[in-house]
């Protein structure tokens, strides 16, 4: 791999020798797979990932131990085991991979490979959301001592439309080998990956890419993963360059979900009682997708939530214009003092229910009946979101304005074990 400094204009995406499951030795490539990190519902997710193969990469990205220099360190010894053993081995040479994700309904094809890393300053990789020093800091410790980019992040970019040219040509070409690996995942996702080994290919790419900027969709902890080791290092190499999979939005319109809030020690009944004055709140009907849709037609009209855990469902909408006046800030663009997650942390979290946003009172959970279930289980309370549209992010994106953490979930996203990368190859 060439690892001279990053480049000054636009995206540059070199390839990696790629670590893969060699699938004579797992149970099936679709069984050593997992969600991201941040995706898999703990503790039963953990244990079904678990349980699917004893090589699942779940034991790389969440190990389990008693202390988190344990657990990293149990990561690293499980990777290097699993490469002395062949479990996983590292491709003959450096490639460009394709990568396509393809339902009934949904079809999202990019590139996968080592991206130049730049601060959001050069408007280069734009964040949009705000990030947790706590798990920058525990997943920094974890690429530190396995010395890999164990999974790649979500990245977007905005093509040309129209005839594919330059990346989307290649990727149109390269769709029409057969592939380096194919699998059904669980959720009914079919997963192939090809190698882009031809220069002129790779030359095509890079000629396109250095057009663009793209916006971070999936992975902003990950990113500040990236930049901070990349910070700590004295010389040019392998830590300028960070495991991504890039999809032009043009051609692959990514869907936006919301990432949903689980009060732990806050009942709904006392969650209610403090919304007296300050929001309307109606109960609404169920079952889950009824009150969902309920949620949307509020959110249609401004800032709008639903709460659960008590075994109903509650609409809360129409906020005091005094209490947002109070609450949010005044410095920052309306888009973003009007964003949902803006009035949920400013005005509930921070001013009527003052939660601190710290792992032991707030989790976060993309799965809607995920939240819903463990409400209910701890007596807590879930908050519902409804999605944000792509383009007030990616706007918002631009004027260097970041959203709060964990406001939007782009999907869909990679599938966590297909391909990996080690630094210690580069």
């Amino acid at each position: 791999m060439n690892t001279s400094g990053p480049g000054d204009q636009g995206l540059r995406l070199i390839p990696f020798r790629g670590l893969r499951y060699v699938p004579e030795r797992v149970g099936s490539l679709a069984a050593v797979t997992s969600p991201p990190y941040d995706v898999v519902v703990r503790p039963d997710g953990l244990h079904h990932l678990e349980s699917a193969d004893p090589h699942n990469i779940v034991r790389l990205i969440l190990p389990q131990a008693d202390t988190a220099r344990d657990r990293h360190r149990q990561a690293a010894d499980t990777l290097d085991r699993w490469l002395a053993e062949g479990v996983i081995a590292p491709d003959p040479d450096p490639v460009l991979y394709v990568y396509e994700q393809r339902n009934d309904e949904i079809l999202q094809r990019g590139l996968i490979g080592a991206l130049a890393l730049s601060p959001a300053a050069e408007g280069i990789v734009l964040p949009h959301e705000d990030v947790m020093d706590d798990v920058v800091a525990d997943r920094a410790e974890l690429m530190r001592t396995t010395g890999a980019h164990l999974e790649p992040l979500l990245l977007t970019y905005r093509g040309d439309g129209g005839t594919p040219t330059g990346a989307g040509a290649v990727i149109d070409r390269t769709v029409l080998r057969e592939p380096l690996l194919a699998t059904t995942t669980e959720d009914g996702f079919r997963h192939r990956l090809w190698a882009v080994t031809d220069p002129s290919d790779r030359h095509e790419i890079e000629t396109d890419l250095a057009r663009n900027q793209a916006l971070i969709a999936d992975g902003h902890h990950r990113w500040a993963t990236y930049l901070r080791l990349q910070r700590e290092q004295t010389a040019p190499g392998p830590w300028d360059y960070g495991l991504v999979l890039l999809v032009d939005t043009t051609r692959h319109p990514l869907q936006v979900r919301a990432i949903h809030r689980l009060l732990r020690g806050l009942p709904v009944s006392r969650a209610l009682k403090a919304l007296t004055g300050h929001f309307r709140v109606q109960r609404v009907e169920g079952p889950l997708p009824r009150a969902l849709n309920a949620l949307a037609e509020a959110a249609a009209a401004g800032n709008a939530f639903l709460l659960a855990g008590d075994g109903a469902f509650h609409l809360v909408d129409r906020p005091d214009p005094a209490l947002l006046a109070r609450t949010v800030r005044a410095d920052r663009p309306d888009a973003w003092r009007t964003l949902d997650a803006t009035v949920l942390h400013s005005a509930l979290l921070d001013e009527v229910w003052r939660i601190p946003d710290a792992p032991e009172h707030i989790g976060y959970i993309h799965d809607t009946a995920a939240a819903v279930e463990q409400a209910e289980r701890l007596d807590a309370t879930a908050v519902l979101m409804h999605p944000v549209r792509e383009e007030v992010v990616r706007d918002l994106a631009r004027q260097g304005v970041t959203m709060p953490r964990k406001s939007t979930s782009f999907g869909p996203k990679p599938a966590t074990g297909l391909v990996m990368r080690s630094l210690a190859l580069d």
